[in-house]
C-alpha cells in the first residue's frame, strides 16, 4: 500500500507539479489549493506525511499545522519564501518536521519526503537492537521505543517523528553532551542539504514545552552553552 501525501498550495502550477512527482514515485496524493478544503481529508483520512505551503488565502499553514499536531504526529513539511527564515522557526516550533524553501527542485522535496517517512517508519516500527532495551526512563520520564510512546508521570506526551527522534538520542547518551551537529548526522543522515542550528534550537524549544521543562532550571533537558544539550544522569 502506498504512503499517502497531503498536498496544500494555494499556487496550482506548485501544487500541481508536486503532485506529478509524487505520483512517479507511486505515492498517493491529496491535493488542495486551500486549508479549509484541506481540513475535512486531514480529519477522515489517514495521512503518512504533510507538505504545507505557509501563504494560503484562508488559513496560513502554521495554523494548519497547529491544526494537524492537535490529532496527529506524522511529519510535516513546510514550503517557505526565499528569505523566511522567521517562517522556518515559526514552522518547526508549531510542529513541522522540515522545511523546503521556494523556489525549490522537486527533486529536493522527494528526497526530503523520503527521508522523512523513512525516519517516521524506523521509530514506529520494532527494531532488532531494541530487543534488549525497549523502555528508557529518566526521572518521571519514560519512554517506550518499540511502542513509540513517551509519558511524564503517566500521562502520553504526542512527539513527532523528530521530536521522538531527539529525544531517545539525548535519553541513550544521558550524561554526555551532544552537539546540534551530532544530532543533525544521526537523524538527517542520509541527506545531503545542510541545515542551521535554528532547525535543532526549535525542535529542543517544542521538546521542553511538551515536557513543561524550563531553560533556566531545566528537569530534563539541559543546554550546555556553546557545546549542545544533554540529560544529566540520576
Amino acid at each position: 500500500m502506498s504512503d499517502k501525501i497531503l498536498v496544500v498550495d494555494d499556487e496550482a502550477e506548485i501544487a500541481d507539479l508536486i503532485e506529478l512527482y509524487l505520483n512517479n514515485e507511486n505515492y498517493t496524493v491529496f491535493k488542495f489549493y486551500s486549508a479549509k478544503a484541506a481540513l475535512e481529508c486531514i480529519n477522515t483520512t489517514k495521512i503518512d506525511l504533510a507538505v504545507l505551503d505557509i501563504m494560503l488565502p484562508d488559513i496560513d499553514g502554521f495554523t494548519l499545522c497547529q491544526k494537524i499536531r492537535e490529532k496527529h504526529t506524522y511529519p510535516i513539511i513546510m514550503l517557505t519564501a526565499k528569505d523566511g527564515e522567521m517562517d522556518k522557526i515559526n514552522g518547526l516550533t508549531l510542529g513541522a518536521d522540515d522545511y523546503v524553501t521556494k523556489p525549490f527542485r522537486p527533486l529536493e522535496l522527494i528526497a526530503r519526503v523520503k527521508s522523512q517517512l523513512r525516519r517516521c517508519k524506523r521509530y514506529n516500527s520494532p527494531q532488532p537492537q531494541d530487543e534488549e532495551r525497549t523502555v528508557i526512563a529518566h526521572s518521571d520520564l519514560e519512554m517506550d521505543i518499540k511502542a513509540h510512546k513517551c509519558m511524564v508521570s503517566g500521562t502520553p506526551i504526542a512527539l513527532t517523528p523528530t521530536e521522538f527522534s531527539i529525544l531517545r538520542i539525548l535519553l541513550e547518551n544521558k550524561g554526555k553532551v551532544i552537539s546540534a551537529e551530532e544530532l543533525f548526522h544521526q537523524i538527517w543522515q542520509d541527506e545531503y542539504y545542510t541545515k542551521s542550528n535554528n532547525t535543532i534550537t526549535a525542535h529542543i524549544r517544542h521538546l521542553r514545552e511538551k515536557l513543561h521543562d524550563t531553560l533556566d532550571k531545566p528537569k530534563y533537558i539541559k543546554t550546555v552553552w556553546g557545546v549542545g544539550y544533554k540529560i544529566e544522569t540520576q
